[in-house]
């Protein structure tokens, strides 16, 4: 009789057992489609069975383990933060590409070819009021045409500015999440599935916006830094990112006029920017003060753009200084710009309003020729005089070569994007593959244990059977 009650409880015991395997396949199906979810098995334990004993056997729930590859999530959190800051480089860069307009039809391009249409045709009727006239309007339009790509500079300037502070935000408030949930895994839920979900997504999330190592600890709690070794997360505490404008003091500045650069700092107010160099927010700081300062300048170079406005404008105020407007009234210069800082040209830049097409000089004094001076200036476009060049090419192709340097930065963004988007579906694959939840192996696993559940439960049926029959014959 204790034999049967004993295999009555042990095959009890059993069910409970196999009632818990199901609840997790339950639980993995309901979830296989939840960021972050990584597939449990429940382990079952034999029992010790000796008949001699009347030992029973059985199996009984064991430990609930996850399968979470934490190598594999760092591998996929590695290539998506690649992945981020491409994406935010060729969103930055497409901006930035429609500035420079390299089909002649609008802009600086076409503004320098009517100047120099305008220039063609003063050499050719050098006494025209016209003519000096159209040379004076095609100018204004050329200045106005700087002046309106360097705005669109400074709006992409001011755009990255804003995309940086928000992005530190966005870290920050990542961080704080992950913080609140440190504080949960700590109070004893780490082996909760659903918290452990929650933190792999926010850190996945977090990996796009910066490069992030993520160690989890023996209390549950998960140890974020910044570029390996920028503590942005322990146990409870969060350490803060912030974000500054500041003009650098040393070197001093060369042009202390120009835009300030945007500085992330670390809690302890120290400049990370060499720190960051991947994810979104590495790309909008290299946007922010690298690219957008080569055209524009910064504390310490002039920028192309003002380098090419100041140059064009210098040779042609030269060349029209140097010649006459008529016998023994020399010429006057037609740009304009504000001489305190080189790195404010394209933005500054205008014809100057006093002069009147009748004090265009087309004369060249020193070889007696009366459209001298225009001709010199119709030069500008295919030059030959290494004073008409600027960089040993003419400003057209000048002008072309920053398009270009957009472009191609554009291109390889793109390209690299593509890889990267590859790189991370293979890291996700292979993720899956280890710790992703398999529709097909759980559907195996549920009639598995529900044909097992079925055999103990008609156990059961016959050992009461058994029992009732035992019981009958007691007298």
């Amino acid at each position: 009789m204790s034999n049967l009650v004993g295999l009555l409880a042990s095959s009890s015991g059993t069910l409970s057992a196999y009632t818990s395997v199901l609840q997790t396949v339950q639980n993995n199906v309901a979830n296989a489609s939840t960021p972050g979810y990584a597939k449990q098995r429940l382990q079952l334990i034999a029992l010790p069975f000796d008949p001699s004993t009347g030992t029973p056997g059985g199996v009984r729930a064991g430990t609930l383990e996850s399968f979470r590859d934490q190598y594999a999530d760092q591998t996929v959190r590695q290539q998506t933060t690649s992945l981020g800051a491409q994406q935010q480089m060729v969103e930055s860069l497409t901006s930035l590409q429609s500035l420079f307009d390299i089909s002649g039809s609008q802009g600086v391009p076409k503004a320098l070819n009517d100047m120099s249409t305008a220039f063609s045709a003063w050499a050719a009727s050098p006494t025209n009021q016209a003519t000096r006239q159209t040379v004076i309007d095609k100018a204004t339009a050329l200045a106005q045409s700087f002046q309106q790509v360097s705005a669109g500079l400074a709006n992409q300037e001011q755009t990255a500015t804003q995309q940086v502070s928000q992005t530190v935000d966005q870290v920050n408030q990542m961080v704080g999440q992950l913080r609140q949930l440190n504080k949960l895994a700590m109070a004893g839920n780490s082996h909760d599935a659903g918290l452990d979900a929650q933190v792999n997504s926010t850190l996945e999330s977090l990996s796009q916006l910066a490069d992030i190592t993520a160690t989890r600890e023996a209390d549950g709690s998960v140890t974020v830094a910044l570029g390996g070794n920028r503590l942005l997360l322990a146990e409870d505490k969060q350490y803060q990112l912030g974000f500054a404008q500041s003009i650098p003091t040393a070197p001093p500045p060369t042009y202390p006029g120009a835009p300030a650069n945007v500085q992330v700092k670390a809690s302890d107010g120290a400049d990370i920017n060499s720190e960051i160099t991947n994810g979104k927010l590495g790309a909008l700081l290299h946007v922010r003060n690298q690219v957008l300062p080569s055209y524009l300048g910064d504390s310490y170079q002039p920028g192309d753009l003002n380098r090419m406005a100041k140059q064009f404008a210098d040779r042609v105020n030269q060349l029209l200084t140097a010649g006459e407007s008529s016998p023994g009234t020399s010429g006057v210069p037609l740009f304009t710009y504000d001489t305190s800082n080189d790195a404010t040209v394209a933005q500054t830049i205008s014809v100057d309003p006093n002069v009147t097409s009748d004090q265009l000089a087309a004369s060249d004094p020193v070889a007696n020729v009366s459209n001298g001076v225009a001709l010199a200036l119709s030069a500008l476009a295919s030059p030959v005089d290494t004073a008409d060049k600027i960089d040993g090419v003419s400003y057209s192709q000048f002008f072309g070569a920053l398009a270009g340097r957009v472009g191609g930065q554009l291109n390889n963004a793109t390209d690299q994007s593509q890889v990267q988007q590859s790189l991370v579906a293979q890291a996700q694959s292979v993720r899956q593959q280890a710790s992703g939840v398999s529709l097909d192996e759980e559907a195996t696993i549920l009639v598995e244990f529900q044909r097992a559940y079925q055999a103990v439960s008609k156990l059961i049926t016959v050992l009461d059977q058994l029992t009732q029959t035992t019981i009958d014959m007691i007298p």
